[in-house]
């Protein structure tokens, strides 16, 4: 077999190897991208119950400043009661005693669903807290088994790639531009023996006299139909 050939065969074989690892880093990558979106939902969605419970939170706060506020007004209302002697003016009073009095059993009793409300929002906030906590120890613990495996492969890599550029330095120039040309556009293969009178990639029939010289002279030529390397195995 022609030095060209054997030379152009084994770098398809460094090629092919490092095909399958860089396939199998590739194959990596989808449970990673699954994990990242798993991980921002649940980062969302505690986001969202923490917002929640800060706005439920306010409205609490704003309440209960107004109840504060309306039991002094109510509280001097009571006060000016039992300060007047007129019945007129007793009258007033008293209306204003009873219409805070409403005000304020409205609002303690908003206050009181908030509060359920608020207890309720802090509930599903913590199960967030939780639920995300779990996703992360569980995808932390995914996330080294995948980081090993890609160490390793990445080590595997860089061994073969050091090797293929051995292999490559031994094809002529002109004949590795275009082993690489096809090697970006067919990843099945860019040279392939005769198959008898035909290609070995797509079974076109080659001319008897081009396949005497290839087999004569080692020579490596270009499908026309296909366009891969060929060459006439010994």
């Amino acid at each position: 077999m022609h030095s060209d050939v054997e030379s152009l065969l084994a770098l398809q074989t460094e090629d092919q190897a490092i095909g399958e690892m860089e396939a199998r880093l590739a194959a990596l990558e989808p449970r990673l991208r699954e994990m990242d979106v798993a991980h921002a939902a649940a980062v969302e969605a505690l986001d969202r119950a923490r917002r929640a419970v800060q706005a439920e939170e306010g409205a609490h706060r704003e309440l209960q400043t107004r109840i504060a506020q309306h039991k002094l007004l109510h509280e001097r209302n009571i006060a000016q009661l039992d300060s007047v002697r007129r019945m007129k003016e007793a009258t007033a009073a008293m209306s204003q005693v009873e219409q805070a009095r409403r005000i304020l059993a409205e609002e303690e009793g908003a206050l009181q669903g908030i509060s359920r409300r608020l207890a309720e929002l802090r509930g599903a906030a913590e199960t967030h807290e939780r639920a995300l906590a779990e996703l992360e120890s569980q995808h932390r613990a995914e996330r080294e088994t995948i980081g090993e495996a890609r160490a390793e492969v990445d080590g595997q890599l860089a061994s073969r790639r050091t090797t293929r550029a051995g292999s490559a330095a031994k094809v002529d120039r002109v004949l590795l531009q275009k082993y690489d040309r096809i090697r970006t556009v067919r990843r099945d293969g860019a040279i392939f023996p005769l198959r008898g009178p035909s290609c070995g990639h797509c079974d076109t029939s080659v001319p008897m006299q081009r396949r005497n010289v290839m087999a004569a002279r080692g020579t490596i030529e270009v499908c026309e139909t296909c366009g891969v390397l060929m060459y006439a195995a010994t």
